[in-house]
């Protein structure tokens, strides 16, 4: 037993739970990828400021939960606490908007740290795949968004989550909601970090969980009341076009979310299952978040969905994956010139592509058995000297048990065959 454990509020993944993750990983970009979506990887850490003034200033994350450090050179620097900022940095960096076919589509999967208080579903570093579609301003995007994602966790036997969906507005009509919730949560009984917090941002307090505030907030202007035509037409139309795709979504009125770039169109995925951290994922329209980070006007729109969540939600209804088996062949062999022999075999058919694994350092029949079966594999192939001697290797099935000889020579085509 090691000394060394994983840092607090982290997690190590490892096999067999690791194939539930990486098929989870998988369900989610197929529906990007048929989408024209292609696939984007950014660094581990940016610049603090990069989310100072991308996620906003007076959020938590940036407030309490960044990992910022400063390296030799002086720099500041943070882990990511999430995606949107980094990808929309590196497509203006390369120029990706200039190169005439907007809207820019990426797609992205990778860790993110938030120093946070752990608990189930909620870590220090977790896992997303993200999506964005920079450069273009169409309900149609947002729409086409949410589809994505329903389709993603759909796919997966996700039957239990609900669409939340809601609009912020945008320059136009948000601040006159703004002033209004100001003057309203002036009026409440609330602490001094909470009215600090009201008088830079006061979305963000609607977003807050404590059941004193929520009580009070009972009656707080509503930013539906508040939105201008424009902001009006394009969210009926967002909401025309994913009904239209037979998706289902609940109207949520409160729902803000944890970052400030969110302009219009905000949804999230909730799961019931999975108690206190019931968001699976979520995004929205962030059309102001290009200039903020020293970009031209870029409207976009985009979402990241939780690996750790959605796996969790997975097990809430359980689901179980049908995961490709890691192991179709193990060759067992017995004495040194059938490891020769039959070590060639299993280069042969892992050229071929099936899955092939080996009875390596030399155990006897009945522990490379144990071996053979522990890897789920289908079939093994055993040979001793005896059998070589008569051209041939025995292959047994491992589900039925039965075991015949197959001539050495025609093993690979019978495999091949037999496997399909």
């Amino acid at each position: 037993m090691s000394t060394f454990k994983a840092p607090k509020g982290t997690y190590d993944l490892l096999p067999p739970d690791s194939a539930t993750f990486l098929a989870v990983r998988e369900a989610i970009a197929r529906p990007l990828r048929n989408s024209g979506y292609g696939y984007i990887e950014t660094p581990g850490f940016e610049s603090v400021e990069l989310f100072a003034r991308g996620v906003g200033e007076s959020t938590d994350i940036v407030t309490k939960e960044m990992y910022a450090f400063e390296t030799k050179g002086g720099s500041r620097l943070a882990l990511r606490p999430e995606g949107t900022a980094s990808v929309l940095r590196a497509a203006l960096e390369a120029n990706l908007h200039k190169a005439g076919n907007l809207p820019v589509k990426l797609w992205y999967s990778g860790s993110y740290y938030r120093y946070e208080r752990p608990q189930k579903g909620r870590y220090r570093h977790f896992s997303q795949v993200g999506a964005e579609a920079i450069g273009a301003e169409d309900p149609a995007l947002d729409a086409e968004l949410i589809i994505l994602a329903d389709q993603a966790y759909r796919s997966l036997g996700l039957r239990n989550f609900r669409i939340l969906l809601n609009s912020l507005g945008d320059k136009e009509c948000r601040p006159v909601y703004r002033a209004a919730l100001q003057d309203f949560l002036r009026g409440l009984d609330l602490d001094e970090e909470t009215l600090r917090r009201a008088e830079i941002n006061p979305l963000r307090v609607l977003d807050d969980k404590r059941p004193d505030v929520q009580k009070q907030l009972t009656d707080a202007p509503i930013l539906r009341d508040y939105l201008c035509d424009a902001c009006k037409a394009y969210h009926e139309e967002v909401r025309e076009l994913i009904t239209a795709a037979g998706v289902s979504f609940e109207d949520d009125a409160r729902l803000v979310r944890g970052l400030d770039y969110y302009t219009r169109t905000t949804f999230e995925f909730v799961h019931d299952g999975l108690g206190a951290q019931s968001a699976v994922g979520g995004g929205g329209r962030y059309d102001g978040l290009s200039e903020m980070i020293g970009g031209p006007a870029l409207p976009s729109v985009g979402w990241a969905l939780g690996v750790d969540r959605t796996v969790l939600a997975l097990e809430a209804e359980g689901v179980e994956l049908p995961l490709p088996s890691v192991t179709s062949v193990y060759a067992v062999p017995l004495g040194e010139e059938a490891r020769r022999v039959l070590f060639a075999k299993v280069t042969e058919l892992r050229k071929l592509g099936i899955s092939t694994d080996f009875a390596y350092g030399g155990k006897g029949l009945k522990g490379a058995m144990k071996n053979a079966n522990r890897s789920g594999a289908r079939f093994a192939i055993v040979a001793g000297e005896r059998d070589l001697a008569e051209g041939v290797v025995q292959l047994k099935d491992m589900e039925s048990g039965d075991q015949a000889p197959v001539g050495l020579n025609e093993i690979v085509a019978e495999l091949e065959t037999r496997l399909g």
